[in-house]
């Protein structure tokens, strides 16, 4: 008799609890992995604000490059398939180019002497941190 694939399976209290443990490790990891990528952002967008007052482009294909082998790399290492790495750092990057693309054009010939986030200059904190305390 062949049991079927979605009926559940009585587990052992224990094995539930083990597993409830691994997945909060997992939340943990999540959590991590989202803060990380807000502190990135925070960084490509002082890139994007320089790349916009100065005229650079907003993508960076040599860069690009560099940054997949790295990640490939560490991937390797990390016993990690470094094609999924590789699609994961694709769509990082290809969300930061948006942003990127979105500051130069709200950019016009001179740098503003302030920018809408109330920072003072191009390397300041980012969009969603509060301006910094003149007073």
């Amino acid at each position: 008799m062949a049991v079927e694939e979605n009926r559940p399976v009585a587990a052992d209290p224990s094995v539930l609890e083990e597993l409830q443990g691994i997945r909060r490790s997992i939340d943990n990891i999540d959590a991590a992995l989202v803060h990380l990528l807000a502190e990135r952002f925070k960084f490509t967008q002082q890139v994007g604000r320089l790349k916009a007052v100065y005229g650079l482009p907003p993508a960076d294909p040599q860069r690009e490059v560099e940054q997949i082998q790295r990640l490939r790399a560490l991937a390797e290492d990390s016993h990690l398939d470094p094609a999924f790495a590789e699609k994961f750092l694709t769509f990082v990057i290809a969300e930061v180019i948006h942003h990127h693309e979105r500051l130069a054009g709200e950019v016009v010939d001179e740098p503003q002497e302030t920018w809408p986030d109330g920072a003072s200059d191009v390397t300041a904190a980012a969009p969603d941190a509060s301006p910094p305390d003149i007073s």
